[in-house]
């Protein structure tokens, strides 16, 4: 039984407790590289002074973290958001590193964040902290170097502000991937601002089709709930719907909505472009952010922020599917709980990998001043998530069967009274090709 009291919410412990479960599941791995394999390569801190729209002056703090480089550039988001810390940082950047090694594209992992709130900032005065915010990081992002994309709170001009800012820096050159998740008109690729959304529709339907679940072998007529109504939550909502699914409630970082018959998404768009959220939509019960993890239904997706399942609600999740689409939702204990009362949870690193595969198409498409259409761009979507989620399956149900042991005995041991859950699969693969592909290279000198 998991003691739900004490519960640590630190991200670098949380990755670290992740990471340990995981390497669990790998017969062998050199423990001089586990211990490489847990620290960043790089951590970039800086400081600096912003006008503000009414002539006072603001600090401003932030972060850019490349964890590692083995199979190439750096591929992160910025995040824009006054609790951004530098250990959220680190370990959101460790998490792409294991995410792009496990969809198999040729990045490392990195991330950033700017401390401010967006929702206090006009946009001249966002701009002025964008633009300063590379340019302080100089030649610590570049195509080959380390590649950001958007993330909570910034978007599309977000990135087209980097670039320009960029490209003015670095003159004479083709500095479009610089980024990715850019404007179509710059460049930017054909379905990234939909692909994170698409991606997890895509992840969770190729996993009901594996039939693990009773009753539930396809999206089409599950009661799905979001909490989150972003960018992600919004796209994954109309994927789902219009796959025959049916979302009874959703919300955002104002409070939620729920209706038993199902939403319509249309007029919940509306009402918060309107309002600025969706509480309020006419004929919905209002319920809050905490109890709509709580509501019973086939598929619970949080696509918010970090550690909203955590130990203290875990025994009280009503659902037979969890869908991680935002990052790190649910904390290690959780997982425990979770797992012990029989709830398959597919996790980030899978279920939003859409977004960081899109990026490097897009990156792909700059490289050789090309833009693909929409209908190439989805079927490569398509094709690299469902081969990578079974490949997750089917490792999970050789540790599951029998089949796959790791070769330590003490580990076997302490993992045979453990049942093997998504998450510890999905990151042993990932930190296996890792650390093989560390030891092909060889270790310099």
């Amino acid at each position: 039984m998991v003691d739900s009291e004490h519960e640590n919410f630190d991200p670098i412990e949380i990755s670290e407790q992740q990471f340990d479960q995981a390497v669990c599941y790998i017969k062998e791995i050199k423990k001089g590289l586990v211990d490489f394999l847990k620290k960043p390569k790089a951590v970039h801190i800086v400081n600096f002074p912003i006008e503000m729209d009414d002539g006072s002056v603001e600090s401003i703090q932030g972060y850019r973290v490349i964890h590692n480089r083995v199979f190439g550039p750096g591929k992160g988001g910025i995040r824009y958001h006054p609790d951004v810390t530098m250990e959220e940082v680190v370990a959101l950047a460790k998490l792409m590193t294991w995410k792009c090694a496990l969809v198999n594209i040729p990045f490392g992992g990195a991330k950033g964040g700017v401390v401010c709130n967006t929702k206090e900032l006009s946009e001249s005065e966002l701009r002025r902290i964008t633009r300063r915010f590379t340019s302080e990081l100089g030649d610590n992002i570049g195509p080959y170097t380390d590649i950001p994309a958007p993330d909570l709170y910034t978007n599309e001009q977000t990135m087209a502000w980097i670039f320009d800012t960029y490209d003015v820096l670095h003159p004479g050159k083709n500095n479009r991937s610089v980024v990715t998740g850019k404007p179509v008109e710059m460049g930017g690729s054909y379905g990234r601002y939909e692909a994170t959304g698409e991606g997890v529709y895509h992840v969770t339907e190729r996993f009901l089709s594996k039939t693990l679940i009773a009753g539930l072998h396809t999206v089409a007529g599950a009661r799905v709930v979001i909490q989150g109504f972003g960018n992600v939550g919004a796209i994954t909502a109309q994927a789902f719907c219009r796959n025959g699914a049916k979302i009874v409630a959703v919300s955002d970082s104002q409070g939620g909505v729920y209706h038993e018959d199902g939403l319509n998404l249309e007029e919940l768009a509306a009402f918060k472009a309107e309002n600025g959220t969706v509480v309020g939509v006419p004929e919905t019960t209002t319920v809050t952010n905490e109890d709509i993890l709580e509501m019973e239904c086939d598929i619970l997706i949080p696509a918010a922020l970090g550690n909203q399942i955590h130990a203290g609600n875990a025994r009280n999740i009503k659902t037979k599917l969890i869908v991680e689409a935002g990052n790190s939702p649910v904390t290690p204990k959780a997982d425990e709980i979770l797992c012990e009362r029989g709830i398959y949870l597919l996790p980030d690193i899978i279920v939003n990998a859409g977004g960081v595969t899109v990026s490097y198409f897009e990156w792909v498409q700059n490289q050789v001043n090309q833009q693909w259409d929409i209908e190439e761009v989805n079927t490569r979507l398509q094709k690299k998530l469902y081969k990578t989620l079974d490949a997750v399956f089917d490792r999970w149900q050789g540790f599951v069967v029998g089949e796959d042991k790791p070769s330590d005995d003490e580990t076997i041991e302490k993992l045979n009274d453990q049942k093997p859950c998504f998450r510890s699969i999905a990151l042993s693969i990932a930190i296996e090709r890792v650390a093989n592909a560390t030891l092909i290279r060889g270790i310099w000198p």
